[in-house]
């Protein structure tokens, strides 16, 4: 498949499948127009000498100082000064995804860029590059130093003119394309917690009245209706349903709250992802130009305050899921609780062992290190004192959703270890059948970690497991 880039109608599914699997790209007919008069508009805004930033003025502090529209070397200069990065470099699919989102703003014929810097970013991405872009240094009020290490790699060589050394740097696309990565693998992590979320609850023999739909009657969500539906249709045939089966009155909050807390996750992904929507095709740089007005305009619309105030929900939301994921396994892992042998191991004549119980303190030390990602960042006050107090308002969109990349790493510990500890309990319970989906993704983890019996060294590797949950559905 080729990904035609268009300006308009870019999509997460299409950043994934360029930045990681390296799905070819070609950029659409109409777009080297639009672009090919957007730069007649810049370029006749310089001769005319209209003040315009970055054009024909130089930049932050020196946003008074004209600057001669000719001097090539300018440009240069502008990217040369950005590149104030630190810190390890971004992972190659991140820096892929920028370029990718860099390419489709440049599509719009918002920017100032020709066209011949667009079939340069083309073929390096068909290429297969990904430059050394340094992690930290971007506020996200536009990603001026991973864009200008960006920059220098990809336009090496090129004599830039006037405008485009600040138009190939101010933009959010690097925020943006590490958010773009990033909610894909949350709303993976999501959809892969419901199948392990179903599969605890026959470990724990829960009360199915949980998933009755006599509670999407009595709650108007239809999130939380579409997640009810998805749980039942794991569990469709199951033993838990059986009539007169042996069943707790009110099982722990952490398995009654299961689908609401399901649910909250799955909103916060949609939710971000209706945001991530409109800003894969958003112009995000400054100056503006519009084709319909035919003329140039300051903006502040690099402002992606909502999408990152989106992923802080996000994590918020991951954060209720995790906790409860872990929770859930170390009831499982008691006695009083489950009903079931301690480290749901029957310790036979070698014991005693701790079966599987030395994964409760992984998956509660995980849980934490998730629950503190939680804390939100896009209302984080940045100093006045930038660009002689200009330049006051920082989104935090890259920090924003590292931290989310790292919650979803974190995430995906323990739903493993959840998945682990409840197809031991099940299988230890011996109750059956399993439901329909809860069987598949039951004999898919069997495939990798068999049955612990007694003697046996547990399973705390779980790294197999995670790379379970990242090949695609479970059930």
């Amino acid at each position: 498949m080729t990904v035609v880039v268009t300006g308009t109608d870019l999509c997460t599914t299409e950043v994934v499948n360029v930045a990681r699997r390296g799905e070819a790209v070609i950029v659409d007919a109409e777009a080297f127009t639009r672009m090919e008069r957007a730069r007649e508009l810049a370029d006749a805004s310089a001769e005319r000498g209209t003040p315009t930033y970055g054009l024909t003025t130089g930049l932050g502090v020196q946003k008074r100082a004209r600057q001669d529209h000719d001097d090539v070397g300018f440009q240069w200069r502008q990217i040369a000064e950005s590149r104030a990065g630190v810190g390890p470099p971004a992972q190659p699919d991140a820096v892929r995804a920028a370029m990718l989102i860099l390419l489709n703003q440049m599509a719009g014929g918002s920017t100032c860029l020709r066209p011949l810097l667009a079939e340069r970013l083309t073929q390096a991405l068909n290429d297969g590059l990904a430059p050394s872009v340094r992690l930290r240094g971007s506020l996200g009020a536009s990603d001026l130093a991973p864009m200008a290490d960006l920059a220098a790699a990809v336009f090496a060589g090129v004599d830039l003119v006037a405008g485009e050394g600040l138009a190939v740097m101010n933009s959010s696309a690097f925020g943006t394309g590490l958010a773009a990565l990033a909610l894909a693998d949350a709303a993976c992590l999501v959809d892969a917690s419901d199948v392990a979320a179903a599969l605890s609850l026959e470990g724990f023999a829960a009360n199915p009245m949980i998933l009755h739909p006599a509670i999407e009657h009595a709650r108007p969500d239809p999130v939380l209706a579409r997640t009810l539906a998805r749980l039942r249709e794991l569990l469709a045939g199951s033993f838990l349903w059986r009539e007169g089966a042996a069943r707790n009155l009110q099982d722990p909050l952490t398995y009654r709250s299961a689908a609401p807390l399901q649910a909250t996750a799955h909103r916060a992904v949609d939710y971000a992802q209706t945001l991530l929507d409109i800003e894969l095709n958003s112009a995000q740089g400054n100056p503006l130009v519009s084709l319909a007005e035919g003329t140039i305009v300051s903006t502040g619309v690099y402002e992606v305050a909502g999408l990152s105030a989106a992923l802080d929900y996000v994590r918020i939301a991951l954060a209720s899921m995790l906790t409860a994921a872990s929770e859930r396994s170390l009831k499982l892992l008691d006695t009083p609780w489950s009903g079931l042998p301690t480290g749901l191991l029957d310790q036979g004549e070698g014991g005693p062992d701790l079966g599987l119980s030395i994964l409760a303190i992984t998956a509660e030390s995980v849980a934490a290190e998730a629950s503190t990602l939680a804390q939100p960042v896009s209302f984080v006050l940045t100093s006045t004192s930038g660009a002689e107090g200009i330049e006051d308002r920082a989104s935090h969109l890259p920090l924003s959703a590292r931290r989310l990349a790292e919650q979803v790493d974190a995430g995906e510990v323990i739903v493993a270890i959840q998945l682990v500890v409840a197809a031991q309990a099940v299988d230890l319970r011996g109750s059956s059948p399993l439901g329909q989906g809860t069987a598949r993704a039951h004999g898919r983890v069997r495939e990798i970690v068999p049955v612990l019996r007694a003697g046996d060294t547990p399973p705390v590797d779980v790294a197999p497991v995670i790379e379970l949950l990242r090949a695609g559905p479970l059930a």
